[in-house]
């Protein structure tokens, strides 16, 4: 079945004239997307001239007097602080390890090994029981590991007073 539509002469005319709106209002449209992507592309220029003049310097100096200062001072802290605790802790893990190998430690203990149940005056092995002392050197432990991490906190922190933007009235150092 084939059918043909026939259209008449003036609804032809009425669809050559919509086409014809219609590619002109195509060739519109394209310019005006043309001149949004030139109008773009200058605007991406000037950002980045702009970055170029005003932000990098301005992130520069801020590096300079925020940042570096305390990233100095807390490797100072790590250096002459945390460092040292370390490096005493280590020692002394280290030095009883040491003394843990030691031949005339290793000798006493075989001796004492060998007399077994025939040691004079041997004092049958109690259940140590936790005693107050306990309870101290573990608060003692947990203050001083508190006292630590304020001390690491305190130095990492941001410092709002430091962000105090310029006043923009006040004299400068140009002027």
């Amino acid at each position: 079945m084939s059918t043909s539509l026939s259209l008449s002469k003036k609804r032809r005319k009425e669809l050559d004239r919509l086409k014809a709106e219609a590619q002109l209002l195509l060739a519109r449209q394209q310019e005006v997307l043309s001149h949004a992507n030139s109008v773009a592309q200058e605007a991406g220029k000037q950002a980045q001239h702009l970055t170029r003049e005003q932000v990098v310097p301005r992130v520069r100096e801020g590096y300079a007097s925020y940042v570096a200062p305390a990233a100095e001072r807390a490797g100072d802290v790590v250096t002459h602080t945390i460092v040292p605790v370390l490096g005493s802790a280590l020692g002394t893990a280290l030095s009883i390890a040491d003394v843990a190998n030691d031949k005339r430690v290793k000798d006493a203990v075989k001796r004492l090994k060998q007399t077994g149940s025939k040691a004079v005056g041997k004092v049958p092995a109690k259940k140590k029981k936790s005693g107050i002392g306990t309870y101290i050197g573990i608060a003692v432990g947990v203050a001083a590991l508190a006292g630590v991490a304020y001390a690491v906190w305190q130095t990492f922190r941001t410092d709002d007073e430091l962000w105090v933007a310029d006043d923009p009235g006040a004299p400068t150092a140009e002027s």
